[in-house]
């Protein structure tokens, strides 16, 4: 895993528009990842579990 990963919590605001995919709490996969596309000032959704957080696809 990289050290540089920029996983957002569930809830966060502002963050660039974009696809973002579920991830386990340390950014590892999770089964059956949720994936989401949020628009400019739209909040990340919850995640399926807690501690889970999003990180943007590329």
């Amino acid at each position: 895993m990289s050290n540089n990963r920029n996983l957002r919590k569930p809830g966060e605001d502002n963050r660039p528009a974009g696809t973002y995919v579920e991830t386990g709490p340390r950014g590892g996969r999770v089964a059956d990842p949720r994936i989401v596309h949020i628009d400019h000032g739209d909040r990340l959704p919850p995640t399926q579990r807690p501690g889970n957080r999003w990180e943007r696809s590329k």
